[in-house]
């Protein structure tokens, strides 16, 4: 009796132990879901310790921008300007201030309308100057508010048929102090390496405020559900939007549960019956199911005892983990049924015994070659990737002690086996691949080298570009939100240009020179030319305010200045402390992408840009570009790099895996191609279909070869043992009516289960439902032609 047959027998016996270990360590560890969090945040999808995210933290800091919500309202029946509207704006303001958390709320109706003056004043009160203050008619406020420096696509769009409502919201003072500390230690990395002794005070830091972060989040969530309750009898009259980074956030959180519960469901009552129809039987239906079950509930645990976030990338999560707990479970219950079939004489319990012997060893290697795929992951820089592979590595763990240790105890207790054959449907199938692979191998070699080149073509095709927007159906209402605030109000991505006053253009009793604020009209110009660019605000745009308000008469830069320094100093930082900081000499430029921008390529954008602002004398050293969209375009340039050297690295380690599990370099060899092939195809299928490669799509390449190497190992390992007895014909004629059953039957399952998937509003949700199912049967057909036809051709009996 060989090894695993004794462990067998051991787990048989000690079925009811094994089931109160497995009971106490869902009900122990599954405590820890409620500590399970998704998280779907901005900042989670950045690469935290690269310079440009520090600069980016520096900057933010140093400008203090507000945390914000726009509120759009666009009246259908009523004009913009009007009482109705102006009504409306001061009950919907009035209740929105009544937030807790809530700083300010500005609107058309409580900002400075500084150009209803009659030349400038330098003791003045803005707030004298407001529509609140003055009540002006709603001709006078149409007529303020037409192409206004400061408000249009801020306040009001470009077509006045709409207005917006900014929320401001109070910082955590306590949360900022930590990231203060934090952005003051990682500002020396920009220098220089940090210590271990400051990796730890950061990391120290970052535990302290994580608390404090995940309460925050729970209320902006919060705020956000009062602020769509507040407005909902307004949306009779009037079309409401809500957009922000933290709105995009909440929806992405609450459409990602959505799939999650509905689909999640679906998709476990789909393979229930699926394998009700292949099985015929209840515990070939149940206990595969309370498998998953067990699993999922496990990782969820251990993902909140250790803290692990799930973001956009790694939502998915769940899904995969059915993949991997399913395959093993059926791969153990097909050969349990023939073994079953052929040897009517041995008992129940014997059988699994027998099972377990033949089938724990290419059901662990394949297991352990699917961890180092996901643990190829680990080399990425790309943070959120990194974290994905730790975690699969965590469900894969977890997955194969499930479907290894718990599986096989549930079979033993349930009633003795079938004897029923497999389904004669797929027999028919399994033959003609069998014929194909074994009479017309140089023929599949050479079919196999021309879709190999037509997916190296499609790969040369593929973009690395990322849209929020478009992770959306556009029949949504959450396409439709964001889309309008994006469009019509100045951009949803933020891009700063900050600008180094250069020595040359300092005037020891100027603020301001004039030759500076003409650069800052060049930058300004500049970016009005690119479709893309949205709202953008400086300190020009109180200049061209005040050029406005002085009957059109530009004011020196003698005047700015005497101006600047006889405001109060309250106010000089209410109006301009988030573009002007004196002490470091640095102006902030800001701008607004428009993410729904047809044909918008970031990175070209980005050099462009950099390239014009060069040819209009400005210094490049003068320039720094940070924010929200600098970061994603750090990430999304990060992403190809990352996948091809993941790639690599995956297939070399792959390859020595499977060194180890054939002791043949030749048979690793052979078994590589197929995984190579399935890869190459999925990123090459995306490529001619022009589905980009993103922060949702980059994990596919490493699912794909999760999927294939599975059932590349469970054909090659049994097409060896049984070349022992057999020529290599016969080998795989055995391999196909053993395995093949196995591999068709899980195969086509997951495919039709995740096929659901693309009746979720949520794209990548579609994309990775679609895409998965098609790598499962690429999978299939390269592991039931290719395969056997390599294996018969160069793998002989010794």
């Amino acid at each position: 009796m060989s090894s695993r047959e004794k462990f067998a027998g051991w787990l048989i016996r000690h079925g009811l132990l094994i089931l109160f270990i497995f009971a106490l360590a869902c009900a122990g560890i599954g405590y820890f879901v409620k500590d399970f969090r998704i998280d779907a945040s901005a900042d989670t999808l950045l690469t935290r310790d690269n310079q440009l995210y520090i600069k980016s933290q520096i900057m933010s800091q140093k400008f203090n921008p507000h945390e914000f919500i726009l509120l759009a309202y666009k009246p259908r029946e009523h004009e913009l300007f009007s009482d109705k509207t102006f009504s409306d704006i001061t009950e919907i303001s009035d209740k929105l201030q009544q937030l807790e958390r809530v700083d300010a709320v500005t609107s058309i109706l409580n900002v400075p309308l500084l150009q209803a003056m009659e030349g400038l004043q330098t003791d003045l009160d803005p707030d004298d100057w407001t529509w609140q203050s003055r009540q002006y008619s709603a001709q006078q406020m149409q007529s303020i508010l037409t192409a206004h420096p400061l408000y249009e696509d801020l306040l009001v769009n470009q077509q006045q048929d709409a207005t917006a409502i900014q929320i401001l919201f109070k910082q955590d003072e306590e949360l900022a102090e930590i990231d203060k500390q934090i952005i003051a230690i990682q500002k020396q990395a920009l220098t220089g390496e940090l210590t271990e002794e400051q990796k730890q005070q950061v990391e120290s830091l970052k535990a302290r405020a994580e608390p404090m972060q995940q309460k925050l989040d729970r209320i902006r969530a919060n705020e956000i559900e009062q602020i769509y309750d507040m407005v909902a009898p307004y949306e009779q009259e009037a079309d409401i939007y809500l957009g922000g980074a933290h709105v995009l956030g909440y929806q992405l959180i609450r459409i990602i549960q959505q799939d999650l519960k509905l689909f999640g469901t679906g998709i476990a009552v789909f393979i229930g019956l699926m394998l009700w129809l292949v099985f015929r039987r209840w515990q070939f239906v149940l206990l595969p199911l309370v498998c998953c079950g067990a699993s999922v509930l496990l990782t969820m645990g251990m993902f909140g005892l250790l803290g692990f976030k799930t973001t956009v990338i790694s939502s998915n999560f769940i899904a995969l983990q059915l993949i991997l707990t399913l395959a093993v479970c059926i791969h153990l219950i097909v050969h349990y049924r023939q073994l079953a079939a052929s040897t009517p004489e041995v008992k129940h319990k014997q059988l699994i015994i027998k099972t377990f012997a033949e089938k724990s060893t290419p059901c662990f290697y394949a297991a352990l070659t699917t961890s180092v795929g996901f643990a190829s992951l680990l080399i990425s820089n790309i943070q959120p990737v990194v974290s994905f592979g730790w975690m699969m590595i965590v469900a894969m763990l977890v997955s194969i002690s499930v479907s290894l240790l718990l599986f096989p105890v549930l079979i033993s207790l349930s009633p003795p086996r079938p004897t029923e054959q497999n389904n004669p449907v797929l027999k028919p199938l399994l033959n003609a691949c069998m014929t194909i692979s074994s009479r017309y191998k140089t023929l599949v070699v050479i079919c196999t080298l021309i879709v190999a080149v037509a997916g190296g073509i499609g790969l040369a095709r593929l973009e690395v570009e990322n849209s929020f927007l478009n992770y959306f159906r556009e029949s949504t209402q959450i396409r439709k939100e964001l889309t309008f605030i994006d469009q019509q109000f100045g951009g949803s991505t933020p891009l700063d240009i900050v600008y180094q006053i250069p020595e040359s253009e300092r005037k020891q009793d100027l603020v301001l020179s004039a030759q500076t604020v003409q650069t800052l009209q060049k930058i300004q110009h500049l970016l009005s030319q690119y479709d893309a660019v949205g709202n953008v605000t400086s300190v020009f745009n109180f200049t061209e305010l005040a050029k406005k308000i002085n009957q059109g008469q530009p004011l020196t830069e003698y005047e700015l200045n005497s101006l600047y320094h006889l405001l109060d100093r309250s106010l000089r930082d209410r109006l301009l402390g988030s573009y002007l900081n004196t002490d470091d000499q640095q102006l902030r430029i800001s701008s607004r992408i428009q993410d729904s921008t047809e044909g918008l390529n970031r990175a070209e954008f980005l050099q462009s840009l950099k390239t014009y602002i060069g040819k209009q004398g400005v210094d490049p050293a003068q320039i720094e570009l940070t924010n929200l969209f600098v970061l994603y375009q750090d990430i999304l340039s990060r992403l190809y790099k990352s996948q091809i050297q993941t790639l690599g690295v995956v297939y070399v380690a792959l390859a020595l895996v499977l060194l180890l599990v054939f002791r043949s370099f030749g048979m690793a060899l052979i078994t590589l191609v197929p995984n190579i092939l399935c890869t190459l195809l999925i990123l090459g299928i995306m490529g001619w279909l022009a589905i980009p490669l993103d922060l949702m799509t980059i994990t596919i390449a490493a699912i794909a070869m999760g999927i294939a190497v599975d059932d590349t190992i469970h054909f090659a390992h049994h097409y060896k043992q049984n070349l022992n007895d057999n020529t290599p014909e016969q080998a795989a004629e055995k391999t196909f009516h053993t395995v093949g059953y196995a591999l068709l039957y899980t195969s086509i399952i997951i495919t039709l289960g995740f096929a659901t998937l693309g009746l979720s509003d949520f794209v990548p949700s579609i994309y990775f439902g679609l895409l998965t199912g098609l790598t499962m049967m690429l999978a299939l057909l390269a592991d039931l032609t290719l395969l056997p036809a390599l294996l018969m051709r160069f793998v002989k009996k010794r």
